[in-house]
């Protein structure tokens, strides 16, 4: 069995019995390490910490082997990889917050189309205004990555009826639900999308993704639905749309994050914002126990991890 200190970032005590053979230490990232960091070999990372404070330890860490993620992106932590042992993995939380985030993205995009968020202005100045809204029924509905959550998204999508949903991933393929389009087709894709949820991951590939020409390509009052990482889009791209009206978004992620009050994008026609709550919802804590779980007994049993994403080195 393997012995060490593990690292984690929730209470010990919401966790349940776990291995016997590790030391576990709880740290969120506040305050002081708990303990030495050089007798940590399994680090749970802080939620939601800025990336200064949870990659803090990491230089210290000789002995890590697993560096578990309790979100989906790991971008921030790429940096701190050439500095771990070649034999230490990144994990990422893997299906943690599929079903949040899904439940976000339909969110956003139901409240975008029905105008919701004029309702609430017309509420708070008791202004009756009844219009027709455009539905989620019989639109074409693109889905821009289709990995964990993407497939969240589509089968959370289908009872609204759409008239058809378009997955689009890096390479093509066959899904349980259909074929899944290349990011290469996009240009030949997006003319026809009516709505456009975007789920990829950030790295060298998606950062700007959604860019003026990709904006271009979208017919008059589309709309854009961001759950992934705000650096996917530019946002004075976006910004030169929904200015002008011809473009709707609803996004929970923005470029930069916090955005700033001050920051035209909050007042720009057919905005929504939501402040990156994504995954988080009453969904998470027991999926991340579970998750934590399952990784460590498979950690102290010497069995495969799941998720893993990157290694050290």
């Amino acid at each position: 069995m393997t012995t060490g200190d593990v690292w984690l970032p929730l209470p010990i005590d919401q966790l349940g019995p776990l291995p016997s053979s590790l030391s576990y230490r709880f740290w969120d990232g506040d305050g002081d390490f708990p303990a030495d960091p050089a007798e940590c070999v399994f680090y749970g990372v802080p939620y939601m910490r800025p990336p200064s404070v949870v990659t803090a330890p990491l230089p210290k860490m000789g002995r890590v082997r697993v560096v578990q993620m309790l979100t989906a992106g790991y971008d921030h932590m790429v940096p701190s990889l050439p500095s771990l042992d070649a034999n230490t993995v990144l994990c990422n939380a893997g299906d943690l917050h599929n079903t949040s985030t899904a439940e976000l993205a339909l969110t956003l995009t139901l409240s975008a189309l029905r105008g919701i968020p004029d309702a609430v202005r017309n509420q708070w100045e008791g202004r009756w205004e009844s219009r027709v809204m455009p539905s989620l029924a019989d639109r074409s509905v693109l889905i821009l990555g289709y990995g964990g959550i993407g497939s969240a998204v589509e089968e959370r999508l289908l009872p609204f009826e759409p008239r058809e949903v378009v997955r689009v991933a890096g390479s093509a393929r066959q899904a349980a639900r259909g074929p899944v389009r290349a990011v290469a087709d996009l240009p030949q894709l997006l003319p026809d999308a009516e709505v456009v949820i975007v789920c990829v991951p950030l790295n060298d590939t998606t950062r700007g993704l959604v860019d003026a020409a990709f904006l271009a390509r979208l017919r008059d009052g589309a709309l854009l639905v961001n759950v992934a990482r705000g650096a996917v889009v530019d946002t004075e791209a976006l910004l030169v749309e929904t200015s002008a009206g011809r473009l709707l978004a609803a996004l929970d992620v923005t470029d930069p994050e916090p955005l700033p009050a001050d920051h035209p994008l909050w007042r720009s026609p057919g905005v929504l914002i939501t402040p990156h709550v994504g995954g988080a919802s009453s969904a998470f804590l027991p999926r991340a126990v579970r998750m934590l779980h399952g990784q460590l007994t498979r950690f102290a049993a010497g069995e495969p991890l799941r998720s893993v994403v990157a290694t050290g080195g």
